[in-house]
């Protein structure tokens, strides 16, 4: 059921999203050079994939997790497209094609070796990642590896079909603060 929701939500979400995608490449072309970024993430069984998202940052920037990450690296366009998760759109298409969810744990770089130890012990990866989840919307990030990994396991053994349309009204209503940076 969370499959074919996910699925037609994605692409309906594509679709109607395109002028705005549009526009958002546009400006992030003028802003960095290059408006899309991607990076390597754990999925579902571990398996690394390819999450794609807007550019915030200079494209010389070291890919690390955002709270490793300079704010200096953000720029202007980056601020407005983190403060309004408009960054996130592209991972519609991730959702589309089966990597994500639109509800899930967040997907980890696949340097982050401590938190992937503690979603393993805690059976995380078992579902796929998602955009967004209970510990989006609770403000907490990558920088707290075990309470990240707890919040994500308590939302996998609970996730209820109320709960799914509820992380998606609240973090589009602006609801969590997303990753930190320093």
């Amino acid at each position: 059921m969370i499959r074919a929701l996910d699925v037609v939500l994605s692409l309906l979400g594509l679709v109607l999203g395109l002028p705005l995608l549009l526009v958002l490449w546009l400006v992030g072309r003028f802003d960095t050079g290059a408006p899309l970024f991607r990076q390597q993430r754990v999925g579902r069984g571990q398996r690394p994939f390819t999450l794609v998202k807007f550019r915030t940052m200079r494209p010389d920037t070291a890919s690390v997790a955002s709270h490793l990450a300079d704010a200096a690296a953000i720029t202007r366009f980056g601020h407005f497209l983190r403060r309004t998760k408009l960054d996130e759109l592209p991972q519609l298409w991730n959702v589309l094609r089966g990597d994500m969810s639109l509800v899930g744990p967040r997907p980890c770089l696949t340097n982050q070796h401590e938190l992937i130890a503690e979603r393993e012990q805690r059976g995380v990866f078992a579902v796929r990642p998602g955009i967004t989840g209970l510990a989006q919307v609770n403000g907490v990030d990558m920088s707290e590896p075990a309470r990240l990994a707890e919040m994500d396991a308590e939302m996998v053994a609970s996730l209820s079909l109320r709960d799914y349309f509820r992380f998606i009204l609240l973090t589009a209503t602006g609801k969590g603060s997303g990753d930190r940076v320093r």
